[in-house]
């Protein structure tokens, strides 16, 4: 009996042990007091009504309000619907913040039961972070996406953000203060502006089997010629010829330049893919590209270089103004130029060359199997682990992959007279290359990955911002004596080698070539 009383004692203990635990007082929070007079009621919510969102970062900020409903502002609850409605035009859609639904309440608010009033309050504010959360950063995670994308991630902390709007009464210019403020992407809105405007489109798929020149004569250039009338490259015209003439070449040559093609007139393969694309289509490609720059940074420094892949060019951009622009060459889509932002350190004139795994797998071993001449034609040396010379006599296609492969500097080296260093973790850089010719292609995705600049000189003599020691005709004194100096980049300059195939210049549409089809796919993501 004394064992079992005993025992009795112990469970009762343990239990108001266990009933202390369960009513220990939640961490205090310091509630935010509300001035009176405001617009309409405050309701107390039953916290159980939050569960059903799984929300924390919800839960946390009606904490700091009292677990008391925040939207009585009529003019807030407005400029939140508007954002909601509006969405498109920052690259998001409408359904995911439940537009229609809270529409349809806010056009009856005078006629809500409290309940119905505390639902409305709590859609608002989890469907207005969900919002500030995506216009912040965007959608969707690129390192979720993409296995060649080093960008640094961001943080929204959107709560903090709401309730500097409360707390500053300007809901609308902290919503605006979150969106992207870089110029490309205010003026991919505006392209999606431009694109609203035009008519719904109806017209076909264009086919043509063989390029087609001026002067030729095609039932095709019937459609071609509606297909430039609807995009404005042809004024409008009563009647339609089959000769490919004057205007109509103009207004190809036109349309070219807005796509990033050679305008030669002449209606190739890449010309009528891009007749092609449809407005629903371009929409969507705009859209991809709004999500991908809200993943870029938002501080990109005073000085900085801004790489545009698929346009193949990079812009020098020093206080918001760009004083030198360069034609590049990047990576083929097997070989993509990775996406990032990296601070640049040093350049280094008459540069060796070190043969990176990839190439040496699939260009140079199979190249020297071929021909065992093949490296000295291409000044490449090959040293084994301890540093020893191997001869083409001596070299073994099993220890092919063991050996370190480095070409010499000079004119024939494949990294040119110059290579600007930044750290980043895929050994990529900044070159000069010994086939300047490439730069006149329209299609330069054609490098391993590194980004080869034309004029690579004038840059890193601008970069470098020493006229006494490394202007250019110093550079060059430097150059023909063959050895290799490294010259440390001393000014903070940074560098973004990004991604983005739409724009708007002068309300015209500007589309380029996605050259590793990125677009649709992401779009599909989006969705």
């Amino acid at each position: 009996m004394k064992q079992l009383l005993l025992l009795i004692l112990i469970l009762f203990m343990v239990s108001c042990k266990d009933e202390t635990v369960k009513n220990t007082p939640p961490k205090k929070v310091d509630v935010i007091k509300r001035d009176k007079p405001y617009e309409g009621k405050i309701i107390k919510i039953d916290t159980s009504l939050y569960a059903k969102f799984e929300s924390p970062v919800l839960v946390d900020f009606y904490a700091k309000y009292n677990h008391e409903t925040v939207w009585q502002s009529t003019e807030f609850r407005k400029i939140i619907l508007n954002e909601f409605k509006n969405a498109e035009n920052e690259g998001l859609f409408s359904d995911d913040y439940r537009f229609e639904k809270l529409n349809k309440l806010e056009t009856k608010i005078n006629k809500l039961s409290d309940k119905e009033l505390v639902d409305y309050d709590l859609l608002l504010t989890y469907n207005l972070q969900k919002y500030i959360w995506h216009i912040s950063q965007g959608k969707l995670n690129p390192k979720g996406i993409y296995g060649d994308w080093d960008l640094k991630a961001k943080n929204t902390d959107v709560n903090v953000i709401l309730l500097k709007a409360f707390k500053e009464n300007k809901l609308q210019t902290v919503l605006d203060s979150c969106k992207p403020q870089h110029i490309v992407y205010k003026r991919l809105k505006k392209a999606m502006e431009i694109l609203n405007s035009f008519p719904k489109d109806t017209l076909k798929t264009i086919v043509a089997s063989e390029k087609i020149n001026p002067n030729d004569t095609t039932k095709v250039m019937l459609s071609i010629k509606r297909r430039l009338m609807y995009w404005n490259d042809l004024k409008p015209q009563d009647s339609l010829t089959k000769n490919y003439d004057t205007k109509t070449v103009e207004a190809i040559k036109r349309f070219q330049t807005r796509h990033g093609l050679a305008a030669d007139g002449v209606i190739g393969k890449g010309t009528l893919n891009a007749l092609n694309f449809s407005k629903t289509r371009r929409k969507n490609q705009i859209m991809a590209n709004l999500e991908r720059w809200k993943w870029f940074a938002t501080e990109m420094g005073n000085e900085y270089l801004i790489i545009n892949i698929p346009d193949y060019k990079l812009r020098v951009v020093e206080n918001n103004d760009t004083v030198m622009t360069h034609k590049i060459i990047v990576g083929t889509n097997k070989r993509k130029t990775p996406i990032l932002s990296s601070k640049l350190s040093y350049a280094v004139f008459n540069p060796t060359w070190t043969v990176p795994p990839t190439i040496l797998k699939e260009d140079i071993i199979p190249a020297t199997i071929k021909n065992r001449g093949y490296l000295a034609s291409k000044n490449i040396t090959v040293y084994d682990n301890a540093g020893n010379v191997i001869s083409a006599s001596d070299w073994k296609t099993s220890k092919a992959r063991s050996y370190r492969y480095v070409q010499s500097p000079g004119s024939f080296n494949s990294l040119g007279m110059v290579k600007i260093i930044f750290p980043n973790k895929y050994s990529v850089y900044l070159h000069d290359t010994n086939h300047r010719d490439y730069f006149e292609k329209w299609n330069r995705s054609l490098s391993s990955g590194c980004v080869r600049v034309e004029n690579p000189l004038e840059l890193t003599s601008y970069l470098l911002k020493d006229t006494l020691n490394y202007n250019l005709e110093k550079i060059t004194e430097i150059l023909k004596t063959g050895e290799t100096k490294n010259a440390s980049i001393k000014t903070p300059v940074y560098v973004h080698q990004w991604y983005w195939t739409a724009w708007s210049e002068d309300n015209i549409l500007i589309f380029r070539d996605d050259i590793y089809n990125l677009d649709d796919d992401l779009f599909k993501k989006m969705k």
